[in-house]
Order: C-alpha cells, then sequence, then structure tokens
C-alpha cells in the first residue's frame, strides 16, 4: 500500500512539471529554454563542489564543513595567480592545486587522528571554516572579486529560441561532466576506487592485505578539496566572489548529496541536477520562493527516499 501511494505521489509530481512546460512554452518559450540552460550550468556547479564533498564525506565518512571555505579560498588564490600572471588557466590550476594541498594536509593533520569521531570533526572544521573566513576577508577586504576568461570563450554561441548562450558556461558545464565521468571511471573501474571503496566498509582487513589505507585515504581528501577550489575558481569567472558565500555553497553542497545520496557520485550529479533546474526555474519564475522549492524538492525526495536518490540503505 505504501509503495502505491509513493508511486502515486511520483506520477503526480511528473504531471506537474509537464504542465507547468506546457503551460510555460507557448507563452515565452525564449525564457523557459534560457532557464533550462541556467539550470544545467549551475547544476555543473553545484557537482564539481558536491562531488568532492561525496568523496570525502559520503565515502569516506569525514565530516569537512570547512568544504565551502576551500571553494572560496581556491577563488581568491585563483585570482591572485591570474591578476599576477594575466593566465587564467593558470589560475584555474593555482585553485585547483592550492586546495588540494591544504586538503592533503588537513587529513594528516586532523581527520587522520579522528576517524569515527564525527562531533570532533564537525567540531574542528568549523573553527577551521571560521578561521579561514577571517584571514579571507582580512587579505583581501569585504570586495567583489571575478576572474575574466580568454576572450576566445567569452563569446555567445548561436542557439535556437534563446538566440545566443555563454559559451563560457557551457564549457563550464562540459568540464563538470568530464569530472563526472573520470570520477565515475576512478571509483568504479581503477584499482585505487576499489581500494577506496573497501578501505571505508573494512580498514582492517585492506591494511591486512598491505594497502596503505593512509595514503589512499589522504589522496581521496586532496582530490575532494581540490574539486572545491575547482568549482570556486571556474565559477569566479562567470560571477563575482565575495566574503560570505562559502556559507551558502557548503548548504548547497549538503542538499546535493543528501537529495542524491552519500557516498554515490552518480547521485551527486542527479542530486545537482534536479536543484540547479530547480533553483534556476525558481529565479526565473518566482524568485522570492526559489530557496524554498529547493528544500520542498529535498524534503519530497527524502520522503520516498530517506537515504537519497541513488543512496544505500544503511
Amino acid at each position: 500500500m505504501a509503495r502505491a501511494w509513493r508511486w502515486l505521489w511520483i506520477v503526480l509530481a511528473v504531471a506537474a512539471v509537464l504542465a507547468f512546460a506546457v503551460w510555460q512554452i507557448p507563452q515565452n518559450p525564449g525564457k523557459f529554454v534560457f532557464s533550462l540552460l541556467n539550470g544545467a550550468t549551475l547544476a555543473g556547479i553545484y557537482f564539481l563542489l558536491a562531488s568532492g564533498f561525496t568523496l570525502v564525506f559520503g565515502l569516506m565518512r569525514n565530516v569537512n564543513l570547512a568544504h565551502g571555505s576551500m571553494y572560496l579560498l581556491g577563488a581568491y588564490i585563483g585570482w591572485v595567480v591570474w591578476d599576477r600572471t594575466d593566465v587564467w588557466l593558470l589560475g584555474v590550476a593555482a585553485g585547483f592545486l592550492s586546495m588540494a594541498v591544504l586538503g592533503l594536509l588537513l587529513q594528516i593533520a586532523v581527520f587522520r587522528w579522528m576517524q569515527g569521531e564525527d562531533m570532533r570533526q564537525t567540531m574542528v572544521t568549523i573553527g577551521l571554516s571560521i578561521v579561514l573566513a577571517d584571514i579571507m576577508l582580512w587579505v583581501f577586504g569585504g570586495l567583489a572579486y571575478q576572474l575574466d576568461p580568454p576572450r576566445l570563450i567569452s563569446t555567445s554561441v548561436p542557439i535556437p529560441v534563446v538566440g545566443g548562450y555563454s559559451t563560457y558556461k557551457l564549457i563550464l558545464l562540459a568540464v563538470a561532466i568530464a569530472v563526472g565521468v573520470l570520477l565515475w571511471f576512478f571509483l568504479a573501474r581503477t584499482r585505487i576506487g576499489m581500494m577506496i571503496r573497501a578501505g571505508v566498509d573494512d580498514r582492517g582487513m585492506l591494511q591486512a592485505s598491505g594497502t596503505n589505507v593512509q595514503l589512499v585515504f589522504a589522496l581521496t581528501f586532496a582530490v575532494g578539496a581540490g574539486l572545491a577550489g575547482l568549482a570556486g575558481v571556474l565559477n569566479g569567472g562567470e560571477e563575482a566572489f565575495k566574503p560570505g558565500e562559502d556559507v551558502g555553497v557548503l548548504l548547497g553542497a549538503l542538499l546535493v548529496v543528501i537529495v542524491g545520496g552519500m557516498g554515490s557520485v552518480v547521485g551527486a550529479a542527479v542530486g545537482s541536477a534536479l536543484i540547479g533546474v530547480i533553483q534556476a526555474f525558481g529565479l526565473a519564475y518566482a524568485p522570492t520562493y526559489s530557496i524554498v522549492f529547493t528544500f520542498v524538492a529535498m524534503a519530497a525526495v527524502l520522503a520516498f527516499r530517506p537515504q537519497g536518490i541513488l543512496g544505500a540503505k544503511a
């Protein structure tokens, strides 16, 4: 009986989405398609951020609430390198590598000694995020910063109905898709990926097989933190960033991981797409209630799938 009710609510939700599309497309097809494209590119940024978060939090069971601060710090460091060299790709690389190094140090100095102690990890990373936020405010002030991508990708691509769309946003979406495919292949098809998953399930057994578990986990943490920095510097080429954004970014990553399912890269992609599209359409058609729609979607998913859309049952 409960399963029948679930399917009924799913059918009603799909019917509501289709009804909205049928109602809006004839009235203003350009606005609808533009909102859909914005939702897809926003989902790309969410995925870059949430994929790193799901590696650290979902797979390794490490609570890193400084993930949003790494996003913002990566954006700032990328901006500094770009400003000094005038080479955008160097700024992007600096944003990723600097946060990967910080993540590596954080795993070695903090998480290695607090494995399984969620409350201590939470308190330490909250403190770290506050310290990082104050340092960034002290160094960079309260001004907004933005990177300028190369002219080659600062153009627009002709698209029917909407006329043209930002080339940079489409490249950002392509990067997110490429990262998603590489992460899935890395975790599902490589020896190291199998070690990571085995180490989460039974660390003692993996260590007994001669594998350096600490090294595997440290490198995984570095990749997750690096992806946060990458998301920050890439989004910094599209939108200006400023102090305080780390909190909102962390909340977005949490929403995506909860909706998609912890520990699932594919779930992070699905959750990013859902949250990104809902936010984009909310901002376009009902900006006052955009954030409300996001939390309603999360509540609806958790009502039917408490573990998330693609999360494994506990």
